[in-house]
C-alpha cells in the first residue's frame, strides 16, 4: 500500500523548523503498520535534516557552521540573481538533504529518543517563503 499527502509551510528567513508531528500526523493518517516514509522538499533553497530535538544550540552550531563555510555574499558566487543568500542557499541545500526516509513500525515513526524532522530554511529574508514537502508512506 502507498499513501501520499503533501504539506505546506511558511518560513520566515533562515534558521531551522521541527516538522516532526506534521509527519507523524500523516503516518498515522496512512493506514500503514509497517513500511517506510520517504520525505522530499520541492525547492533548491530549503532542506531536510534529521537533527538532535532536544538541545536548540546543536541547530545553532550547525547555522554557525554553515555561515562561516558558505558565507553570503562571497564575491567567489556569480549567481546572485535574488540577492547575497541566493547561491548560498543553493550550496547548503546540496550540502544538506532533499530527501529523508524513516522507518514506520506499528504505525509510528521509529525515530531515535533524541532525533527531529527539521525543514531548514537557508534563505534569509524576513518574508515568508512557502515550502512545499511530500510524504509518502510506503508498507502494509
Amino acid at each position: 500500500m502507498v499513501y501520499q499527502q503533501q504539506l505546506r509551510f511558511s518560513t520566515r528567513g533562515r534558521g531551522t523548523n521541527n516538522i516532526s508531528r506534521d509527519i507523524d500526523t500523516v503516518i498515522r493518517s496512512s493506514g500503514i503498520h509497517q513500511g517506510i516514509c520517504q520525505i522530499f522538499i520541492h525547492h533548491t533553497s530549503a532542506s531536510l535534516i534529521l537533527c538532535e530535538n532536544a538541545d536548540p544550540t546543536v541547530r545553532t552550531d550547525l547555522e554557525r557552521f554553515m555561515k562561516k563555510i558558505v558565507p553570503d555574499g562571497d564575491s567567489l558566487y556569480q549567481h546572485i540573481d535574488e540577492g547575497p543568500d541566493d547561491m548560498p542557499a543553493h550550496i547548503r541545500t546540496v550540502l544538506t538533504q532533499s530527501t529523508l526516509s524513516i522507518p514506520v513500525d506499528q504505525g509510528r515513526n521509529t525515530l531515535g529518543t533524541w532525533q527531529g524532522i527539521y525543514l531548514w530554511e537557508h534563505r534569509t529574508h524576513p518574508h515568508p517563503h512557502q515550502r512545499r514537502v511530500t510524504v509518502t508512506v510506503m508498507g502494509e
